[in-house]
């Protein structure tokens, strides 16, 4: 079960790098929301007496703070991709960045819209990559197994939300460009989970 999950989480990961779209990406985004689940909780029946130095919640209920906090985050992106298919009319990121289409849909819903869009899509990031305020889940994810901390929460799991904000880059640079609030909301975010973390 447990390598099983595992490779059912690389493959989600590499779903998610080559898909050419953005409703492929949310589908290996959410395959690996759910592996995350799964390797989390894996260690289900495992509890702790209530009473000791450090308080720690069981693996399950580990878990099920993930799955729960970073669908908040999810809910939100689907958001910004049902806008982001009303503005552009396509979901394929070859279609949708090009000069011509972003100058169209800057004409039809404003700079303020494209910002509102990237910030719907940032926030998916925010959840997956346990930035503030969405950063809650990421030291009770550590109850599960060893390879599951180091491999997926410390390295693939965290990458992905940076990923995300590559693959959209377009879409960012030119909201900023329009609309510097939301670069300083992106950036603010950014910078306030290094330091709180550090």
């Amino acid at each position: 079960r447990f390598f099983g999950y595992m490779c059912l989480f690389g493959g989600s990961m590499l779903l998610l790098v080559v898909a050419d779209n953005l409703l492929l990406l949310f589908v290996g985004w959410e395959l690996m929301g759910f592996c995350s689940y799964s390797l989390i909780g894996f260690w289900y029946a495992r509890n702790y007496p209530e009473h000791q130095e450090i308080a720690r919640i069981p693996p399950r209920s580990a878990a099920v703070k993930a799955f729960m906090t970073t669908r908040v985050a999810d809910v939100i992106m689907l958001l910004g991709i049902v806008f982001f298919w009303f503005a552009f009319g396509t979901l394929n990121f070859a279609d949708a960045f090009t000069a011509e289409r972003i100058a169209a849909v800057v004409n039809v819903i404003g700079a303020g819209g494209l910002g509102i869009m990237t910030l719907l899509l940032f926030t998916g990031t925010v959840g997956k990559s346990a930035q503030f305020p969405l950063h809650v889940w990421l030291p009770d994810a550590m109850e599960g197994p060893t390879p599951v901390s180091a491999i997926i929460h410390a390295a693939a799991m965290v990458s992905a939300g940076i990923y995300l904000l590559l693959r959209i880059f377009p879409l960012i640079a030119v909201s900023i460009e329009g609309t510097p609030w939301a670069g300083l909301v992106i950036a603010g975010i950014g910078a306030f989970t290094a330091i709180m973390a550090a």
